[in-house]
């Protein structure tokens, strides 16, 4: 289709034709680029030639947009102050305007999503012209606008008409049309093509044109309260009433395009089975997620009314599983500090309403651990307990003295996600996590998921660091402090008081952030400077004092990217909770496609997050925790095209050289004893589910070897119950 199929008339009159039916949509709905030069655009004039804007997006295409600012008097008498203050003030003006929008109503958040869509997709582009007077009182008001079909065949046009619904429809405008394949207009048309050309690229003398990223982004923010179908997509005019409402109707239903594995299907009858209550324990990447969706949608199939209440630990997961959700047919709330959907309290008060009149018998709502064990979410959820089924992902994070009182409320149904449901040194969290949720419906553990081809082999290369001289030191004087603050209770266990978690915390920093990881890490890099799809896990601990390349106590973390970007000149990023959830979700996709090399984090990947393209990975620090490290494996090992196995090198902490232990009985080789059994344990985990693994093996009884270390389950036991 060219747009020279299409009947064009020379001129336009808004009072007497229809301009957006006759004129935009079937030139948009044919053409790959659209460009417009105007004193004032509005998101109006979107939705009002949408049909064609949709066309225009599923073909690929593109929009460009030059408009004039709105300045004030305070504004242009900024301006007059200096040249150099001017963007400033028009940055300041562009965000002030986004301040007086007011998107509450469902006609304006439909107006800014799609903006904001538009945006967020790459599909609009838009600069903002100014004149080079430095009063600021010379507008520019061009009215000139260009649309080309993938033929290169261009429609100019130019007149007296703004991109506004007023200028469409409503104000008495007029414009010239010219095509480029008839001959008279060929010249007019090339000659129109290099004004805007010239516009756009801040090369007219008399104008000042640039963009403004920082007020896209504040956009997205603001108003991208939904990521839209632009193939399905219906104008809010042409909708049923009820969609408009901000209270989601749908009840979730397994896609057609879903098929789950029969393990899968097993896990959710047993469930139902136990009338809706219990545990899928399985590993990450065995499809925790969709077996939970679909534990949902059974469940909806025989209730003539179900509120779904999924619960993850981060934002981002939040946002990761609303995509899930929506492909499951719902329209999710969603409910934490930094949600596009501002108003996610008065959505939830105005759902649970609904719901308890039956108004809307299916609602889903998503949110963080925190907001969940918020008063605004504590006081409406209960009121509807049971029609409840509370869907938690990580579920072990609930067991936590903090989150353990949102474990009061009956909810009638309730299924928990979690790999690591087992809390490490918490059994009163385990107890109340199994008390609430039920018995085990499925277990699939890593094992199981390499064997069965749901997760990607792996190789293991444990990496040997050992303790300098001062840290070695730290390190005993901290484990004797730390051994006097032992008490015993009543049940005949032991645990720490205050003082010694205080100081176990302040003495796994010291491993963490062993000096001798970063050079060990730096060799591994430099044979990897071209590789990508690498993962560096690092400590929650500073480095470098006295160290003039790194600089005086800086975080790993920090150290690590200083080290990656400018010593080794890699592309790498961090991934932290420092991020919002939008940049997370840009760092992810740049990894994803191969413009990083690696990401650098603390925690933030460790529950949840899909990020399969992982092919290596560091792990310069891990606790003495099985469930951080399970997870970070499962991370790795997620299946990806073109990914027969991963790579993981696991740093390992050693008080000294094994050349160098002390033979026999000694007090300094029992107080190194405990840290050696902590990184054998963990050793033992990684390589008994590694691919060919003789080397790790081999260093593993060295270890025991040199410590005099001889019945590995009595000294695994002994690991679990040393805090």
């Amino acid at each position: 289709m060219r747009l020279s199929d299409v009947s064009i008339r020379p001129e336009y009159r808004t009072l007497r034709d229809d301009v957006p039916h006759d004129f935009y949509v079937p030139l948009l709905s044919r053409a790959c680029r659209y460009r417009r030069a105007v004193g004032f655009f509005s998101s109006t004039a979107l939705l009002a030639i949408l049909p064609g804007v949709c066309g225009l997006v599923r073909r690929g295409g593109r929009m460009e947009v030059v408009a004039s600012p709105h300045l004030s008097e305070e504004d242009c008498e900024a301006i007059e102050r200096g040249y150099r203050e001017r963007s400033d003030v028009i940055e300041a003006a562009l965000l002030r305007k986004l301040d007086d929008v007011e998107a509450d109503s469902p006609e304006m958040h439909d107006r800014w999503n799609l903006l904001a869509n538009l945006i967020a997709g790459g599909f609009l582009d838009i600069r903002i012209a100014t004149t080079k007077d430095l009063s600021g009182a010379g507008m520019y008001h061009e009215k000139l606008g260009l649309i080309e079909d993938e033929a290169g065949n261009v429609v100019a046009f130019s007149g007296s008409m703004n991109e506004s619904v007023t200028g469409l429809a409503e104000n008495y405008e007029a414009f010239d049309v010219f095509c480029s394949w008839h001959a008279e207009d060929a010249a007019r048309v090339q000659a129109k093509a290099a004004a805007f050309d010239a516009i756009w690229n801040d090369e007219e003398p008399s104008l000042d044109v640039r963009a403004f990223p920082e007020v896209g982004r504040e956009i997205l923010r603001r108003y991208q309260t939904e990521t839209l179908d632009f193939d399905n997509y219906v104008a809010p005019e042409e909708r049923p009433k009820e969609v408009l409402s901000p209270v989601p109707r749908g009840r979730l239903t397994k896609p057609e395009d879903v098929t789950l594995y029969d393990y899968q299907q097993e896990a959710i009858e047993r469930w139902l089975a136990a009338d809706g209550c219990g545990i899928f324990d399985m590993a990450t990447g065995t499809g925790k997620t969709y077996t939970g969706l679909g534990a949902a949608a059974a469940l909806s199939e025989h209730r003539e009314k179900l509120a779904v209440v999924i619960v993850c630990p981060f934002q981002h997961l939040v946002e990761q599983w609303a995509d899930d959700v929506r492909s499951f047919g719902g329209e999710p709330i969603i409910a934490y500090s930094g949600s596009q959907q501002r108003d996610y309290k008065k959505r939830i008060r105005d759902g649970v309403f609904d719901f308890r009149l039956g108004v809307c018998p299916y609602l889903t709502i998503l949110c963080t651990n925190a907001t969940f064990a918020s008063e605004a979410v504590q006081k409406e959820l209960p009121k509807i307990a049971d029609d409840v089924l509370l869907l938690v992902d990580e579920a072990h994070n609930l067991g936590a003295m903090r989150l353990r009182k949102t474990l009061e409320v009956p909810y009638r149904y309730r299924l928990a996600l979690s790999a690591t449901l087992e809390r490490h040194h918490d059994a009163g969290g385990t107890e109340a996590l199994l008390r609430y949720f039920g018995e085990k419906c499925i277990e699939y553990d890593l094992g199981r998921a390499i064997r069965e081809g749901k997760l990607t082999p792996y190789d293991y290369h444990p990496v040997v660091v050992t303790l300098t001289e001062p840290e070695r030191e730290a390190y005993a004087v901290l484990t004797k402090r730390i051994a006097k603050c032992i008490v015993k209770k009543r049940n005949g266990r032991t645990e720490l008081n205050e003082m010694g978690k205080m100081l176990a915390l302040k003495r796994a920093r010291i491993v963490a952030g062993a000096e001798g990881k970063l050079e060990a890490l730096r060799e591994l890099m430099e044979a990897r400077r071209d590789d990508r799809y690498m993962l560096v896990y690092c400590g929650a601990t500073r480095v470098g004092e006295g160290d003039e390349d790194i600089g005086a106590d800086v975080r790993q973390i920090d150290a690590i990217s200083r080290m990656l970007n400018f010593g080794l000149g890699m592309e790498t990023a961090q991934f932290t909770s420092r991020e919002d959830a939008q940049e997370r979700q840009w760092r992810l996709k740049e990894f994803s496609e191969g413009r990083l090399q690696a990401l650098v984090a603390i925690k933030c990947l460790d529950e949840g997050v899909n990020v399969p393209a992982i092919r290596t990975a560091f792990l310069l620090a891990s606790t003495t925790n099985p469930k951080e490290y399970i997870q970070r494996r499962g991370r790795v090992l997620r299946r990806s095209l073109g990914k027969d196995h991963a790579d993981i090198y696991d740093f390992i902490t050693l008080p000294r050289p094994l050349a160098d232990v002390f033979a026999g009985p000694d007090e300094k080789a029992a107080l190194e004893q405990g840290l050696v059994k902590r990184e054998l344990v963990r050793m033992k985990d990684f390589i008994d589910l590694a691919r060919e693994s003789f080397a790790s093996w081999e260093l593993f009884h060295d270890m025991m070897d040199a410590y005099h270390l001889y019945d590995f389950e009595d000294m695994e036991e002994e690991c679990w119950e040393d805090l």
